[in-house]
């Protein structure tokens, strides 16, 4: 497993806005598959000791993932993802919203980029988070996004290699 991958998390709060730069040792269709599939995403996406469960995943525009993390204590914090673009192996956008086991958003939400580009085997991954409101990006910030979200890319990582190793 490479060690030295580039990873750049950047917070600008006064433009409400998360910059994230990942690299991985694994070339772009995998990686891109590991961010657009349910079957992967679960197996990454929450901070140990957390598990996510996709309820239902629809990669496609106008499409949706409702999925939640799940604490050891089983509770659940739902997510809803609208996706808004699609360039496949590429980029994709998604509107993301909080919300109850029943579907119902809290609002306002985030919208979020995700670009993918390859270089000698090498994937990069540029993510983008805009919150529609000040309190809200605070509110990810304080609930300690940058270290879930830290430790769910190492997840990622190790789930990439596994993959490359079988």
């Amino acid at each position: 497993m490479e060690t030295n991958l580039l990873f750049e998390f950047t917070v600008n709060k006064p433009e409400k806005t998360v910059y994230i730069t990942r690299e991985f040792a694994a070339e772009l269709p995998l990686v891109w598959d590991a961010f657009t599939k349910k079957e992967l995403l679960d197996q990454w996406v929450a901070p140990k000791p957390w598990l996510a469960k996709t309820k239902y995943m629809n990669f496609e525009v106008g499409g949706r993932r409702f999925y939640a993390m799940v604490s050891p204590e089983g509770l659940e914090r739902w997510s809803i993802q609208e996706y808004t673009s699609i360039t496949p192996k590429t980029n994709f956008k998604m509107y993301n919203s909080f919300a109850d086991a029943e579907e119902n958003r809290e609002l306002p939400g985030s919208a979020w980029e995700y670009n993918f580009s390859e270089q000698n085997g090498m994937t990069k991954v540029h993510i983008t988070i805009v919150n529609e409101s000040l309190t809200r990006f605070e509110k990810m910030i304080e609930m300690g996004f940058e270290l879930g979200f830290k430790m769910s890319i190492d997840n990622l990582e190790q789930l990439l290699a596994s993959l490359l190793n079988k």
